[in-house]
């Protein structure tokens, strides 16, 4: 069980100058609930590596936030799918929006039905912290965005915090997102 105390001390220092909004704990309580009651039993490093994945694309809010700029001039801010088709049946677009900044019409499909949500219709639903959560933890954990998942990365043959980052966004901001994880693996290795 982790030691929140310690954890929350330990992050507002080493990861928020020292102080925190409500938003925060909320965001950062929401995450650590869902680990605590689901997943607890799971490599830890895989914790850590979300809340670093989760700091990083709401930066640093850890509520779901919708992308800058809304995918201006990026090939998912448009009605094609990932293939180059357009699509009809929405006029939505599909950017970054969650603790993982979710893009592509596939993906919002494939999270919607993982979820029981019409995410086509209503994508904004993907800003709600507990579903912004369960997309952070199913689509981590069970490679969703890229095919790649926490356990190629972290399991008791490999710590590889650099190549994670594959499971969301290839090796942007890679070793960035490897400090903030260890950070955190920091805070969240103390236990009572």
């Amino acid at each position: 069980m982790l030691n929140r105390n310690f954890f929350f001390e330990q992050t507002k220092l080493t990861l928020f100058s020292g102080k925190f909004n409500q938003t925060q704990v909320d965001g950062l309580s929401a995450i650590l609930d869902e680990w605590e009651t689901n997943h607890s039993k799971k490599d830890d490093r895989w914790l850590a590596y979300m809340l670093a994945t989760t700091h990083h694309e709401t930066d640093r809010t850890i509520k779901g936030i919708e992308e800058y700029g809304k995918g201006k001039n990026k090939p998912y801010g448009r009605n094609i799918k990932q293939n180059g088709t357009k699509y009809f049946d929405t006029t939505n677009l599909f950017y970054g929006r969650g603790f993982v900044q979710l893009t592509w019409y596939e993906n919002y499909q494939k999270a919607g039905k993982k979820l029981g949500l019409d995410l086509i219709k209503k994508p904004e639903l993907v800003l709600e912290i507990k579903n912004a959560t369960k997309i952070l933890f199913n689509g981590m954990m069970d490679g969703w965005f890229t095919g790649k998942k926490l356990s190629d990365y972290f399991n008791p043959a490999k710590e590889q915090w650099l190549n994670a980052r594959k499971i969301i966004n290839g090796k942007d901001k890679r070793e960035l997102i490897a400090a903030y994880g260890k950070q955190y693996y920091a805070a969240i290795s103390y236990t009572t």
